[in-house]
């Protein structure tokens, strides 16, 4: 199975999560795709990127879309992790999970800046892997 992770690179909380599933993506399930790529729109034109900056996408190799918290979930799954947020994913805590990482993926770049003292992330360089 494998997992096409398209993520906000302008987002330093984005930018620490991608780089520890890159440790971890060591059975190179996982690939990573920064939706801030200027030629983002010509090489992924089937996606919406409005969309896609709303909150993580996932795209299985089989065309299936996974988002937000299942997107992340699987992400860890395939990195041999996904314990770590399979308990997110359980009924009734899911619904509370499902609305907290809405409201943190609408304002990612303030409580990045509160965590982090940094708004936005100058480019960062990640391996695509």
């Amino acid at each position: 199975m494998h997992l096409t992770l398209f993520y906000d690179g302008m987002c330093p909380l984005c930018q620490k999560e991608m780089q520890h599933l890159i440790k971890y993506n060591t059975a190179k399930h996982l690939a990573f795709v920064d939706i801030m790529d200027p030629d983002f729109s010509k090489q992924y034109p089937h996606l919406d990127w409005d969309a896609l900056n709303n909150r993580i996408h996932g795209e299985f190799s089989d065309g299936r879309i996974v988002t937000g918290l299942d997107c992340t979930y699987w992400a860890w799954k395939l990195v041999g992790k996904g314990w770590v947020y399979a308990p997110l994913r359980w009924p009734v805590i899911c619904w509370f999970a499902d609305r907290a990482y809405n409201i943190f993926a609408k304002h990612r770049y303030k409580i990045s800046y509160w965590l982090t003292g940094q708004e936005r992330c100058p480019r960062c360089e990640l391996k695509n892997q």
